[in-house]
């Protein structure tokens, strides 16, 4: 598995996989089945409700710890209602773990996303956590961020597809050198994505899928990405990405089919009560 270094320095592979909305057996063999694959990054939430699972395969798993990327995040709930300290403790008592390698702010939720920011640059210097980020920033969020910020994000993880390629979004965290990570990478395969004659005939001309080529994508602008899946096919199809190139050309034409369309949920229209 291929990675990218962050700039704290530490690296992380370029293939995760997502876990929403797994739990129980199911989460616990497609892990099982991942690792045996040669995945090593896992994201997971406060939220998700699985972390159990997930240490159990971690702590079981014949993969030494230093070699698994584990990504969880800081819930709304508690980043309005408790010790995020505490909350970071409790999550690492779920997962029997002594850290974890990535604490992202899961949503900017105003009044608080600062204040939030405060307290994981302190949870990252007691050696809590290897790297600090957030997810679903957009560029004003950053910015009023990086105002207050002793310590800029390693990662923006955000919606990001071939319909949604927040191309400005990228330039700006590039700019700061916050990498971005794609969730919902594939858009959760819309009809807009199966159908689009440019990525059906990249997959024609690569004999690669769909996902393949998008995937192969997001590596080239270097994202990183966290498609999730069941399918032990897919699982190995997600990372058979390295033994083809998109030309510059090709990777435009992606860029192109772009519509702004999200399949989640829009930063500054939502309800963060409900996330």
């Amino acid at each position: 598995m291929e990675k990218f270094t962050l700039n704290n320095g530490i690296d992380k592979p370029v293939i995760g996989l997502g876990t929403y909305p797994m739990k129980g057996n199911i989460l616990i063999e497609t892990m099982e089945k991942a690792i045996e694959l040669g995945y090593s990054s896992f994201d997971t939430a406060t939220a998700y409700k699985n972390h159990e699972e997930i240490g159990e395969v971690i702590n079981n798993s014949i993969v030494a710890r230093e070699e698994v990327f584990i990504t969880t995040k800081l819930s709304n709930i508690h980043q309005k209602h408790e010790n995020i300290e505490e909350v970071l403790k409790r999550s690492l008592s779920i997962l029997g773990l002594k850290y974890v390698d990535m604490y992202l702010i899961h949503w900017p939720v105003p009044d608080y996303f600062l204040k939030s920011w405060v307290e994981l640059e302190q949870l990252y210097k007691k050696g809590l956590v290897r790297s600090i980020g957030v997810c679903n920033f957009h560029e004003h969020h950053l910015r009023d961020l990086i105002e207050i910020a002793n310590i800029l994000p390693a990662i923006n993880q955000i919606e990001l597809h071939p319909l949604l390629t927040q191309k400005p979004l990228i330039k700006f965290c590039s700019k700061y050198g916050i990498k971005i990570e794609a969730y919902s990478p594939l858009a959760r395969m819309h009809n807009y994505i199966q159908n689009s004659d440019i990525l059906k005939e990249l997959a024609d001309r690569y004999q690669k899928s769909i996902p393949q080529i998008i995937l192969r994508w997001n590596y080239q602008n270097g994202v990183i990405s966290i498609p999730k899946t069941q399918s032990h096919h897919r699982l190995s199809e997600n990372i058979s990405i390295y033994d083809f190139h998109l030309s510059n050309e090709e990777m435009i034409s992606i860029d192109d089919i772009n519509m702004n369309f999200r399949v989640r949920h829009d930063p500054d229209n939502c309800d963060f009560d409900k996330l």
